[in-house]
């Protein structure tokens, strides 16, 4: 049973609050990151891209990053931009997008639970994409960007949170962010309350990573590398739990994740569609963009038409991993048909989150790419399946709207 608990949460003051938090980290590359800071140099981004800091020709993985990132959060503390509570509290973290809104627990969840597989993964982490988050959170001494975590929903703490958003003296946070979505955030600070959650949370089987699997390795390595060189620890540090916002299944949405790919892999067009249907898919042009209304179909783009494919039964398995739409483009297009074997690494192909829409890929296929492909959306049941079943889904399955905000709260690593 995983072990969810309450904590000291350091957060902006309500005044500074929508100034201070931002979209993660990873959102942005470095130049935007610049960007971001200079026109808003009270942004979280400033100490999550420390880098911004400095000139280009300081590599943004430098030591002196690290070191500047750590003198920025504990500047912030030190003017009281940001404030820590006085005792450990949950708190209830909702974000409206286009009207329909989802709700989550900001708590801390357990370094032994990610060892111990209590809380599931569904994807693999790169080990060089995990180095720059691990010395940021050992530099900085805190969590500052939180995981998303799902769980399968408990009615005791729909109740809870329901209530609790309708009390206006916990609301802490109220504003609509640049990135278009409303952001709410109330205090559980009831000492009897926040033992019930801990308790429900106490009963729940496992839980699941929706998105974050790099920051929750890292994290957890950094809570390892602690025990290591504290071995009469005890367990209750702070570095042996990380910083969590845990969401039930039934309020999340997933958006497609969809793919745009360099060439026909040396066929002409005609060529191309032949094997596509021998391979097992029908083909129908189709008068403008195409968006996929139900599991394996596809919408294709190729020389400024759009065509809709719908796969045979027979390529359709009941394995949890090889019954996804993701798998079986791969399996029976990408990999096959397009030489991509490797879409980790190959070059020819690239992923554009559901966010940016159809248009995208029009872009993208006028500019440096030649085909598409429109995804049907993984939905939250397979994510779960496939995580129960100890599988892994392949890269870029599932892209998650709307982002949590990091800088909204912090865990530090001594609490």
């Amino acid at each position: 049973m995983p072990k969810v608990t309450a904590f000291k949460a350091i957060r902006p003051t309500k005044e500074v609050s929508e100034k201070f938090a931002a979209l993660p980290y990873d959102v942005y590359n470095r130049k935007e990151s610049v960007e971001i800071v200079k026109k808003n140099s009270l942004s979280f981004l400033a100490i999550d891209r420390a880098e911004t800091s400095f000139s280009d020709d300081v590599d943004t993985y430098d030591e002196r990053v690290y070191q500047k990132a750590k003198e920025l959060l504990e500047s912030r503390i030190n003017d009281g931009t940001l404030i820590q509570d006085e005792k450990p509290c949950f708190y209830v973290y909702e974000l409206t997008m286009d009207g329909r809104a989802q709700t989550g627990i900001v708590a801390c969840s357990s370094v032994d639970d990610y060892v111990n597989s209590v809380i599931k993964k569904h994807e693999n982490t790169r080990e060089d994409k995990e180095i720059d988050r691990i010395k940021h959170v050992d530099t900085t001494n805190a969590h500052t960007g939180p995981i998303f975590l799902v769980f399968r929903a408990k009615e005791e703490l729909k109740k809870i949170v329901s209530d609790v958003k309708s009390d206006a003296t916990k609301l802490l946070y109220d504003f609509s962010h640049e990135d278009g979505i409303r952001h709410r955030a109330f205090i559980i600070d009831d000492e009897k309350m926040v033992a019930t959650i801990e308790n429900i949370f106490s009963t729940i089987p496992c839980t699941y990573i929706a998105d974050g699997h790099h920051r929750c390795a890292s994290a957890v390595k950094v809570g390892l590398k602690r025990r290591e060189a504290n071995p009469s620890y005890t367990g209750e540090e702070g570095f042996n739990r990380f910083l969590s916002v845990l969401f039930p299944e039934d309020e999340l949405y997933i958006m497609p994740y969809n793919r745009v790919v360099k060439d026909l892999n040396g066929l002409t067009k005609d060529e191309f569609f032949t094997k596509v249907k021998e391979a097992g898919f029908s083909i129908e042009e189709k008068d403008g963009q195409v968006a996929p209304s139900s599991k394996a179909t596809f919408g294709m783009l190729v020389e400024g038409k759009w065509y809709l494919l719908t796969a045979d039964e027979k390529l359709i398995s009941k394995d949890p991993v090889k019954g996804l739409d993701v798998s079986i483009l791969q399996d029976y297009v990408l990999g096959p048909i397009l030489g991509i074997a490797d879409p980790r690494t190959d070059k020819r192909i690239d992923f554009v989150g559901g966010i940016r829409g159809l248009s995208e890929l029009e872009r993208r296929c006028d500019s440096d790419m030649l085909l598409a492909f429109s995804m049907y959306p993984t939905s939250i049941a397979e994510l779960l399946e496939v995580a129960d079943a100890g599988l892994l889904m392949p890269p870029k399955s599932t892209w998650f709207e709307p982002k949590l905000l990091s800088g909204m709260f912090i865990h530090s690593l001594n609490d």
